[in-house]
């Protein structure tokens, strides 16, 4: 039944008509704020309070109960660390670069001419999902080996592994940004205005996903910072690597921990930046 108020006003008595499934609807949804708010607040403390527990180590000072900044100078200071930090940012642009001027001209002519292809296109590019590192490592290993003897290169020449590890994450995120828009219809009004494929490609459809472009390289970015197995095996050094030789060479592990965290932030700064862009260009393309 609907509940029935009594409400007086200018001698005149009227009714406040309430209905029950309005009331039931704001229970529930108060209800479902309050889920998510606690889900919220558990996730925030699982990633946060390691987090803190890693800055706690590294501004912990060489004598009991003291605190000290020595570790996070130490990653300017200790022997091949900044090497190691610098060649994996080289790795992350890089990649980054290579994957996304490979995939998206890729996928935008799957969509627009060779539909009929696309199935096998996201069969190849997730397949590295299903192959362990050390497998990639045996196959590659030989072709590194002969590239060694021949070409002395540095360790900017793993891009190319990292490019085949980062495909199933940027394909998927760029194959959203795809799904989320009408590409025909871009296309063929793009093209009856005289424009070119290339134009249509990078110039209509590009930024248009500007956003699954962003999350593509975002997830890349992620991948290389995080890269031990390959870089090892292959006797590449990079940031993780290098971290496994300074945990092995070393007693203080206040370096580690700076070196850990300042990369993790490093990559939600990138995150926040990302978002920033991507947001800043969709306002804009809606104020047009």
């Amino acid at each position: 039944m609907a509940a029935v108020t009594p409400v007086s006003g200018a001698g005149i008595e009227a009714l406040d008509v309430v209905p029950p499934k309005r009331g039931m609807q704001a229970r529930r949804r108060r209800r479902l704020d309050a889920f998510r708010t606690i889900v919220f607040v558990l996730a925030a403390l699982f990633f946060v309070v390691p987090l803190l527990t890693m800055l706690r180590f590294s501004l912990e000072g060489t004598d009991l109960g003291t605190w000290s900044i020595e570790a996070w100078r130490q990653i300017f200071t200790y022997p091949g660390l900044l090497d190691a930090i610098t060649i994996s940012l080289e790795l992350a642009v890089i990649t980054c670069t290579v994957t996304i001027a490979l995939l998206v001209p890729t996928l935008i002519w799957v969509r627009l001419k060779v539909q009929w292809l696309s199935r096998t296109v996201e069969f190849l590019c997730l397949l590295p999902l299903t192959i362990p590192a050390i497998v990639l490592v045996v196959g590659l290993g030989p072709i590194y080996k002969q590239i060694r003897i021949h070409i002395n290169l540095s360790a900017l020449q793993l891009f190319w592994v990292y490019v085949i590890l980062a495909l199933p994450y940027a394909y998927r995120a760029l194959a959203a940004g795809l799904d989320a828009m009408d590409v025909r219809t871009l296309s063929e009004a793009a093209r009856s205005l005289g424009a070119g494929w290339f134009t249509v490609m990078w110039r209509v459809i590009a930024p248009n996903m500007w956003q699954a472009i962003l999350n593509a390289m975002l997830l890349t970015v992620a991948l290389v910072l995080g890269e031990f197995t390959i870089a090892s095996l292959l006797l590449y050094t990079n940031l993780q690597t290098a971290l496994y030789d300074i945990s092995r060479a070393t007693f203080d592990a206040g370096v580690l921990f700076s070196t850990s965290l300042a990369a993790l932030l490093l990559a939600f700064l990138l995150l926040l930046v990302l978002s920033f862009v991507g947001r800043a260009r969709g306002r804009r393309r809606m104020s047009r």
